[in-house]
């Protein structure tokens, strides 16, 4: 017999976490935190999961009481004796720290995930990681699913004669190739060198897009510092357009005024991180159905191969 789901959710997700469970055909448990004067805070199930499978969403961006909340809930539903515990996090934070890139560094999604399996999650759910090995470094099942199966559809809508798909970065250059195989498309790479973190010192780029419609991905925006500098570069190299398609809107410090003036003529994101920019160019897709489904066949032991795009 499989045993009943059920979905709860950390403050900062309830709206994503509510269109899931609806689509999922669940209401969202409730939930109740209690908060001390010094800013601790002890969350609470106010219904039994005892013997059960809980879902728990939560995308880990900043403030970092996100990661927090999320681990004290994955204790307290073990302490309670869930039978499986399934994190769903549409988006997985600290996951640029997949890797020593000099000496005396943290490898912070190491740790990420280290966290999560002690608090005792069975199993993660998540969207477009920042690098495909962080799946390495769990220990239970993940299920990383692509922004692609969304996005190459959205792109495919708008007919755009002589495309080309570009990479902001080399290190989104495999993403980058594989939405080109999908369209059909040419690919180009755009060069940044980077004398610290959010700052690019001089960007160059690979190949042609003279007289192309250019749609730049990556898996996320933070600053828009590299997606605005991009656009703006691939204009004056002579594209006819460009737009980005990033799976996490990140958008911190000056994001949102640099895409306001940029070339950009959309940037198309979805809501795994809650929005609230009022941005004009700024399009929003909806996750839901993607999660709620695969969340389902997980639930019920069914294959999820056909959800996936290969990034």
């Amino acid at each position: 017999m499989i045993p009943k789901a059920k979905i709860f959710s950390t403050r900062t997700s309830q709206d994503i976490a509510a269109k899931i469970a609806a689509s999922y055909g669940l209401s969202l448990g409730k939930v109740e935190i209690l908060e001390f004067s010094d800013g601790e805070f002890q969350p609470s199930f106010e219904e039994t999961v005892r013997g059960g499978r809980v879902f728990l969403v939560g995308s880990t961006m900043q403030p970092t009481q996100n990661l927090m909340e999320l681990l004290l809930m994955i204790d307290a539903a073990k302490r309670a004796s869930a039978k499986h515990i399934t994190v769903v996090m549409p988006y997985f934070g600290w996951a640029r720290q997949d890797r020593k890139d000099k000496p005396r560094v943290p490898i912070g999604a190491k740790m990420v995930a280290n966290l999560l399996t002690a608090a005792g999650a069975t199993r993660i759910m998540t969207m477009d990681l920042h690098a495909d090995q962080i799946q390495g470094f769990f220990e239970v099942p993940v299920d990383h699913v692509f922004a692609s199966s969304i996005f190459v559809p959205h792109i495919k809508a708008q007919n755009l004669e002589n495309l080309t798909i570009a990479s902001p970065d080399m290190g989104g250059s495999k993403r980058a190739n594989n939405y080109a195989k999908w369209l059909t498309s040419e690919m180009v790479i755009c060069y940044k060198q980077r004398k610290k973190a959010n700052v690019i010192e001089r960007m160059t780029v690979i190949g042609d897009v003279e007289g192309r419609n250019v749609v730049l991905i990556d898996d996320m925006v933070d600053t828009a510092g590299t997606l605005t500098k991009a656009a703006d570069m691939l204009m004056e190299k002579g594209a006819l357009s460009v737009q980005a398609y990033c799976t996490h809107g990140v958008l911190s410090g000056k994001a949102i005024e640099r895409i306001e003036n940029s070339q950009l003529t959309r940037l198309v994101i979805t809501d795994t991180i809650p929005q609230k920019s009022g941005c004009s160019k700024i399009e929003v897709l909806p996750i839901a159905d993607l999660f709620a489904n695969i969340m389902q066949k997980v639930h019920n032991h069914e294959s999820i191969s056909s959800h996936f795009l290969e990034n």
